[in-house]
């Protein structure tokens, strides 16, 4: 079989969920006229991902079996001072990888979307959103230059402020887009530094060509300090990986994006948006092996995202808001691991955490509708008897996350902790004990989620706010009325990704970490970064993997951590709140999570808001409006008058002035020849 891939087939990959967007964007909504229907909108969207996942699926077989790759630039925009502005695809292991994840995450969620938005009056509006969500996320990761990968970048940004504000009519949806629209431009404004700092040094935009200089840029210093040049670079991008990954402290926006209806939580938290960062990073890996200090500041950061906010879903009792800090601690992982030089573990958890987040949202949306809408696990329980397959696949979601031998969160989690075990960059051990105390954070709060759903006392009709208060996704009342199971176009998707959630680990570490997969994509300095090597040493396969994994600390702390939660939750449930009550200020703490919202809105937002005051009084009316503008008109004004007096309209005066001026300019080339 050939060793190249062909570039219309590759370019049908994002423009094909593009024509479902704007088939139901435009002629599904008013806009249009509501040219075709609800089930004409979701058939062209979900036929334009399906031909999107099957292309990608059938280029992930060319690129691992056959080796086929493919680099081009398919259209030159501008060229400016000999910057080439391109619109390319580069398609290697890490691409084809992400190409198919995106593809089957986003399919399953185009199917899940027909059960779950099936009375909203935004339904086409809905299917339009993401599937331009995922023509975006798909131009991000075929990239092969910085500019195609900033428009990506950036139109995932403006889509997910689309649909977390979804339900523009909610004053609190209408908050959260606003906030991660703000947060995102702050990781951005670092981002297009880092972009602009290549394109200044390098002289090019294209991966391959910066990648060839990384060299030369490794011996310059940013002009006008001491610092590493390559050192800034890779410390800017990684503040916009900062905030599309959502790291601490960028990682505010992340939590209130469960505004949005649960379909967006699970595109935006498994696959898609938050892992934009962790691809960048890999796909940059020539530049940040070049830097030891921009490694460290990464691994530090990672390790306490992880940890922090793990310890944040401890206390949540809205069930999207766990899996949402699961997910925040999940992507610290992944950025541990890349600050570790593991980049190829990063991705392979980001792989697995996409099948197994993406179904424990799906699942928790599942549980919303059976349960009429309440989203309040304090008032759930029991509802295992009544939806069986939202329970065994929630389950099996639960066993992967939180790292359970054989299953494929295991592979991926403990591949990480044992590569930053071997790191010996700065806060690699901090880093490692933050993410070992992670596991039994995971597994606890995980489990007390798990037990609280669907195992123990019904609690559902003694929900206090079901006939006055609304909870839920869509503004509707709770009602006292058993749980029933899901339709089946909800409950197909949650089977399909149970499936790799339990077995994609184990078939897929082989290749993924220890083969020639990511062989071109990824690079990493054995020499000054071993991580990856030692972990080559101790690996005899994912069988054996998994046996020795039941003798090591992380599986003994999730046991801990799941008997715990059993205890606490199941055995002994007045306990978490004797606890509560005894630990109030630390309650407080997690309750307000860490005050880092109360900073941003009281500190920063307020002193912006004052500046911008000082700015407009001092800057706008007094110095602008009343020096500039007016003083111009008054200054103007006055010479005129001054002037006006001089025209009398005498020709007497006239002529007296011209014999003055005659008489100076007399006296005045005497004096210069003197």
């Amino acid at each position: 079989m050939s060793q190249t891939l062909s570039a219309s087939s590759l370019l049908a990959v994002p423009l094909a969920p593009l024509a479902g967007a704007l088939a139901a964007g435009i002629l599904g909504t008013s806009f249009g006229g509501n040219w075709i229907g609800r089930r004409l909108s979701h058939t062209l969207t979900i036929l334009g991902v399906l031909v999107a996942f099957i292309i990608s699926a059938m280029t992930l077989k060319s690129v691992a079996l056959d080796g086929a790759r493919f680099n081009e630039t398919l259209y030159t925009w501008m060229v400016v001072g000999g910057l080439k502005m391109e619109v390319g695809f580069l398609v290697d292991g890490l691409t084809a990888m992400m190409m198919c994840v995106v593809t089957f995450v986003s399919l399953m969620v185009h199917i899940y979307t027909i059960g779950y938005m099936e009375e909203d009056e935004g339904y086409n509006r809905f299917f339009a959103y993401i599937s331009l969500f995922t023509f975006s996320m798909l131009m991000l990761v075929m990239s092969n230059n910085l500019l195609q990968l900033f428009f990506g970048w950036e139109a995932v940004g403006l889509v997910s402020y689309l649909l977390i504000g979804f339900w523009f009519n909610k004053p609190s949806a209408v908050f959260a887009n606003m906030k991660a629209f703000l947060v995102n431009r702050v990781g951005d404004f670092g981002f297009i530094l880092g972009i602009g700092l290549i394109a200044a040094y390098a002289g090019t935009l294209n991966y391959g060509e910066a990648f060839a200089k990384a060299g030369e840029l490794s011996q310059l210093t940013l002009p006008g300090t001491g610092w590493m040049l390559v050192t800034v670079i890779c410390i800017c991008l990684f503040i916009g990986a900062m905030g599309k990954s959502a790291q601490f402290p960028l990682h505010v926006w992340l939590p209130d994006s469960m505004e949005g209806p649960t379909p967006i939580s699970a595109l935006i938290h498994a696959a898609t948006m938050v892992t934009a960062g962790i691809f960048m990073v890999a796909r940059m890996s020539p530049l940040f092996e070049l830097s030891d200090t921009a490694l460290s500041f990464i691994m530090v950061i990672g390790a306490i995202t992880a940890l922090f906010m793990g310890f944040l879903g401890i206390i949540q009792n809205d069930i999207k808001r766990v899996i949402a800090y699961s997910t925040l601690s999940q992507l610290g992982y992944m950025t541990v691991a890349l600050g570790a030089s593991a980049y190829s573990v990063a991705v392979f958890h980001l792989m697995t955490h996409a099948f197994f987040k993406a179904l424990l949202f799906l699942a928790a949306g599942s549980v919303i509708m059976g349960m009429h809408h309440n989203q309040d696990i304090r008032w759930m329980g029991g509802v295992r008897k009544y939806m069986p397959i939202t329970w065994i696949t929630s389950l099996l979601g639960s066993l992967a996350l939180i790292g359970t031998p054989l299953f494929a969160g295991f592979y991926s989690k403990d591949s990480i902790i044992e590569a930053v075990h071997e790191s010996h960059l700065a806060g690699a051990s901090f880093a490692y004990y933050a993410v070992l105390a992670g596991v039994f954070v995971t597994a606890f709060y995980s489990f007390r989620l798990y037990f609280l759903v669907f195992h123990g006392k019904e609690r559902f009709d003694q929900n206090p706010d079901a006939h006055h208060d609304a909870h839920d996704d869509h503004g509707n009342h709770g009602a006292h009325h058993k749980p029933h199971e899901s339709p089946w176009v909800v409950t197909v998707p949650l089977i399909l990704l149970a499936i790799p959630s339990v077995v994609i680990g184990f078939m897929t570490i082989q290749p993924m970490l220890f083969g020639d997969f990511f062989k071109d994509a990824i690079f990493v300095n054995l020499e000054r970064h071993p991580a990856m090597e030692e972990l080559a040493k101790i690996f005899h396969g994912p069988a054996q993997m998994a046996l020795h994994g039941l003798t090591t600390a992380p599986f003994w702390l999730a046991l801990a951590g799941v008997v715990l939660s059993y205890y606490m939750y199941m055995v002994n449930p007045a306990l978490p709140a004797a606890i509560k009550r005894s630990a109030q200020p630390i309650y407080t703490l997690l309750e307000n999570k860490y005050y880092l919202d109360w900073f941003n809105e009281n500190v920063l937002a307020r002193g912006a808001r004052g500046l911008g005051t000082i700015f407009w009084k001092t800057g706008d009316e007094k110095l602008i409006d009343g020096a500039v503008v007016n003083g111009s008109w008054k200054l103007v004004g006055w010479i005129s008058s001054v002037v006006r007096k001089l025209q009398s309209g005498y020709i007497y005066h006239y002529a007296f002035g011209m014999i003055i001026g005659v008489f100076v300019l007399m006296t005045y080339f005497v004096w210069l020849n003197k």
